[in-house]
């Protein structure tokens, strides 16, 4: 990339730097929950319209897909993809700030707001440049990334990666561990399929004085919670990375009541699909078993969740070479595995891909708390650090 180039793309992101500011503070103040963003799709339509991207509301019902081209780009070209993702959290903010949210219970701790306001201002700088890109742009503003079955899922079924063609895709995830002014990526496996698991056993609630005339459904899933670890811990390959936990577990008795019904909540997460079918597989037998051999009747529902995440190595490796002379070397960094999940793997799935993540922290201003924190925020300057990057992934040289 040339000098030239840089001073535009750097001196577009300066000049509209506050107006993504404010984008930012509306869609903090406006969140809505997954599968109803309806005024948030509403809001990101008029903000294309005034930029002048043509565009398609109501993809997957709140989705939206824009489309950057040249003069020079013939019709049907393959393009690049960006992604953001736009929906909040069922969350309680506790931030004392202007943009504090105005739905109550509902809040954008996950960062999508960022995520959505970095990919308008990129779009802004990318519609400046758009005769001197080599490849169109797809631009996808994604619902529902916090719910299964996952908004990406939706968006593919109904056709964002044709017409024209995808040929290869990047996103951006906010990151508080890390300062304001750095990224970082890795290339190859990053992060885990992400499975629910729903467990309810029914035993014969009684007296707890006697024991013997009841069928102990808390014994029993305290039983299967703890053998189910055993799945993990001696049918995995230690190689494989993966984990089995149980946060909820509910049996509603008392001192003296053994209740007839306990539910159970729990994830898997792992990096292989063979294992991934194998264990799931697994926990549904081993869950039936034990409860049978107690007398009781276990019930197991999966459901099924996100891929693991891998990122295109070459994609990959070429987007940091391109950050590196950005931001400076120092600035770029290499993530371990995390057994998070995200359904931008299901793009992952499809097409190359490089999923990568912005610092956003800054401890001279108080702003240090994670993802979904009721008291999540970011330091603003990370919008200019994340349009950049995505207007970055666009140019080759």
């Amino acid at each position: 990339m040339n000098n030239d180039l840089k001073s535009r793309i750097k001196g577009k992101s300066e000049e509209i730097y506050e107006k993504v500011v404010g984008y930012r503070k509306h869609l903090h103040m406006h969140p809505e929950l997954s599968y109803q963003e309806h005024n948030t799709m509403q809001y990101i339509s008029d903000q294309l319209s005034a930029i002048g991207i043509h565009h398609q509301t109501g993809v997957a019902d709140t989705g939206i897909i824009a489309l950057i081209e040249g003069d020079h780009h013939e019709q049907g070209s393959p393009c690049i993809g960006l992604r953001a993702d736009i929906d909040a959290l069922p969350i309680l903010e506790e931030n004392d700030v202007p943009y504090v949210s105005k739905n109550k219970g509902v809040m954008h701790a996950c960062g999508h707001d960022v995520h959505t306001s970095v990919l308008l201002g990129a779009a802004e700088i990318l519609f400046s440049l758009r005769n001197e890109l080599e490849d169109p742009i797809k631009l996808i503003f994604q619902p529902g990334e916090e719910k299964n079955p996952g908004g990406a899922s939706l968006m593919i079924n109904a056709g964002c990666l044709n017409d024209p063609p995808v040929k290869e895709m990047y996103a951006l995830h906010v990151f508080p561990d890390m300062p304001v002014g750095q990224i970082g990526t890795k290339e190859g496996l990053y992060m885990a399929s992400c499975d629910e698991v729903y467990i309810d056993i029914y035993g014969k609630s009684g007296h707890g004085a006697t024991p013997h005339e009841t069928v102990d459904s808390i014994l029993v899933g305290a039983e299967i919670i703890t053998s189910l670890q055993q799945i993990v811990s001696r049918k995995c390959d230690p190689k494989i990375p993966c984990v089995l936990n149980f946060g909820h577990f509910e049996g509603l008795g008392a001192t003296n009541v053994v209740p007839s019904h306990v539910h159970i909540k729990g994830t898997f997460r792992t990096m292989n699909e063979e294992w991934r079918a194998e264990a799931l597989d697994q926990i549904v037998k081993q869950a039936e078993l034990i409860a049978q051999a107690h007398g009781a009747k276990a019930k197991v529902e999966i459901s099924k969740g996100y891929p693991f995440l891998e990122n295109d190595p070459l994609l990959t490796r070429k987007f940091v070479e391109r950050a590196n002379d950005w931001l400076g070397s120092e600035n770029v960094h290499e993530l371990p595995i995390r057994l998070t999940a995200e359904d931008f793997s299901f793009y992952a799935q499809e097409i190359p891909t490089c999923f990568f993540r912005i610092g956003v922290r800054n401890e001279e201003k108080g702003i240090t708390h994670g993802v979904h924190n009721s008291r999540f925020d970011i330091d603003h300057e990370a919008l200019k650090v994340g349009m950049q990057m995505m207007v970055l992934s666009c140019f080759k040289d």
